[in-house]
């Protein structure tokens, strides 16, 4: 069975911030606690962006309103041994699910490892 990369977008609300960088080093890091509490610091966290619709710019991934923000966090995962890349994308949300708790999962991208000729 193929091994997989699976990516996964989540949201993450942060409160009490004063700037869109603070909202998210502080999404970061909760989401890093919680991770290392599970022992996953096999799971890369980063900061997700999106384009600009009027002008094709790339955005860092937050949304800073009354001092509560939304942060966009990508989480990366490699899955062994699944059997298709929706079952790579179940485990993997099924997983860092576990670890996150109520914070909203989608898979954004599953691809095949490199290397991997099994498939």
């Amino acid at each position: 069975m193929p091994n997989f990369n699976v990516l996964l977008e989540g949201a993450w609300l942060v409160r009490d911030v004063k700037t869109e960088d603070d909202a998210i080093g502080v999404a970061i890091s909760e989401a890093g606690k919680r991770l290392n509490q599970r022992k996953m610091d096999f799971v890369e966290v980063e900061v997700g962006q999106w384009d600009c619709p009027k002008c094709c710019e790339p955005l860092a991934g937050v949304f800073l309103v009354a001092s509560t923000a939304i942060v966009a966090l990508l989480f990366e995962i490699k899955i062994f041994n699944a059997e298709s890349e929706e079952h790579a994308g179940r485990i993997a949300k099924s997983i860092i699910g576990k670890a996150l708790g109520s914070i909203p999962l989608r898979v954004i991208e599953v691809t095949v490892q490199d290397g991997d000729l099994s498939r």
